[in-house]
């Protein structure tokens, strides 16, 4: 009830915000401080504006393999115990890495943030210098495996690895998956290594949050003692990466590929407008009211009415470059991939036409509640401020984020959808049952 009571609260509020403070160190390292003392934890958010838009041909997959690098150790934090003495003191950790960008966070205790900080700022100023043949082979093997789990051996995971290269030209930044190839990772030399990290992971090239419990004199005390002191280095990027124009698909011709699936799957996919240029919000709102519960536009069509397709998924997945907004369904046996195919776009093209008012205010509310929901960890509250800077290089913008969405109605979403989500444009793959494939 307190929840419900607070977002309510929060979207009814005139001016909307996550209180906070920002100053950058003489390095370029730029802090954001988000002081709340109702419950006594403390989340620290760095980011490193480096991401797989930022690898060079035949080296791709280093962005996420670096990630996994990060946790291998220093002289002062040996190999394990970076998790070790964090998790001693009741903190933890995690990182992920995007198209756009590289994130790690922890979250303990309020006693803990000296410690978060430390270690941060340790493999900040040493890691780079200390990988070694072992670290990079004994995670260059984890990084396969991985890729080999959450995509090669999951049905219809070969599908996000093919897609970026349908959907983008050779030339744009997405066109690779962030997780990149076996034979680029297998080729990966420690001085490759070494130099991405000597480029891309410097303070100037990295965001820090700290949110929680914490006096902010002794945690800007904390974080200037911490990282102030590394040198003053760019990274190698000559200018901020700028959204690019949505285009059509590279590929629009048909794709289909094998998969040890029953079942086949229809995608389709379009490239649209980058995260918080005009058109994302609108295409988010559209994504929720064609597929987003069984009351939606594609599931009611699709799945109950005509009994062709098993499940049904749209999204809006922005980036800062640019967007994708994919559409999907799964038939039901006996199904043709065809059959589905025509029916998945009528049931859009009649959606796209026939699509209320007041479906659009369901799928607006649920939009900013969830947002708002979602700020009631700190740990979230620290992400989504690093997002803001990272993205749009300033941290107060939760107000105009929600005001995106404010207003938006049907006519609204067709005219974001109208001369952007076209056949001509379109990227479309099928993912078919192998042949002779054990079921």
């Amino acid at each position: 009830m307190l929840y419900s009571l607070l977002s309510v609260a929060l979207l009814a509020a005139p001016t909307v915000d996550i209180p906070h403070r920002t100053f950058t160190l003489e390095n370029g390292l730029v802090v954001i401080l988000h002081e709340d003392h109702r419950v006594p934890l403390v989340a620290v958010n760095i980011n490193y504006d480096v991401g797989s838009k930022d690898e060079r041909p035949g080296r791709t997959g280093f962005a996420h393999l670096f990630e996994h690098l990060m946790f291998m150790g220093t002289v002062r934090v040996p190999q394990g115990k970076f998790d070790q003495w964090m998790e001693a003191e009741g903190a933890w950790n995690n990182a992920w890495t995007s198209e756009d960008r590289t994130d790690y966070y922890a979250v303990g205790p309020k006693h803990t943030l000296p410690l978060l900080l430390w270690l941060e700022a340790d493999r900040l100023s040493a890691l780079g210098g200390e990988i070694d043949q072992a670290k990079l082979d004994l995670q260059r093997d984890v990084v396969r495996n991985e890729r080999r789990q959450t995509t090669e051996n999951t049905p219809y995971g070969v599908a996000d690895l093919k897609l970026p290269a349908l959907l983008y030209p050779a030339d744009h930044p997405y066109h690779h998956p962030v997780i990149g190839s076996h034979e680029d990772l297998q080729a990966a030399a420690v001085r490759d290594v070494q130099d991405f990290f000597a480029a891309w992971y410097v303070a100037g090239n990295a965001s820090l949050v700290v949110a929680g419990d914490f006096e902010p004199a002794a945690a800007e005390a904390e974080i200037r003692r911490a990282f102030g002191w590394m040198p003053a280095r760019k990274a190698p990027r000559t200018e901020p990466a700028r959204p690019r124009a949505p285009e059509p698909a590279a590929v629009t011709a048909l794709t289909a590929i094998e998969d040890r699936v029953d079942q086949p799957r229809v995608i389709l996919a379009w490239q649209s407008p980058a995260h918080f240029e005009p058109g994302d919000a609108a295409l988010d709102l559209l994504a929720s009211v064609l597929a987003d519960g069984k009351a939606s536009r594609l599931q009611q069509a699709l799945i109950y009415e005509k009994g062709l397709a098993q499940d049904v998924v749209a999204g809006q997945w922005s980036g800062r470059l640019g967007s994708q907004f994919v559409v999907w369904a799964t038939a039901r046996p006996g199904v043709t991939v065809e059959a589905l195919q025509a029916a998945l776009e009528a049931a859009l093209d009649e959606a796209l036409t026939s699509m209320d008012d007041d479906a659009v205010a369901r799928a607006r509310a649920k939009a900013e509640t969830t947002l708002v929901t979602t700020l009631q960890s700190v740990a979230n509250r620290a992400s989504q401020l690093n997002t803001y800077q990272s993205l749009l290089g300033r941290a107060d913008f939760l107000a105009e984020d929600l005001a995106r969405y404010a207003g938006l109605d049907a006519a609204a979403l067709r005219a974001a959808a109208a001369g952007l989500l076209t056949r001509d444009r379109r990227a479309t793959l099928h993912v078919v049952p192998a042949k002779g494939a054990v079921k």
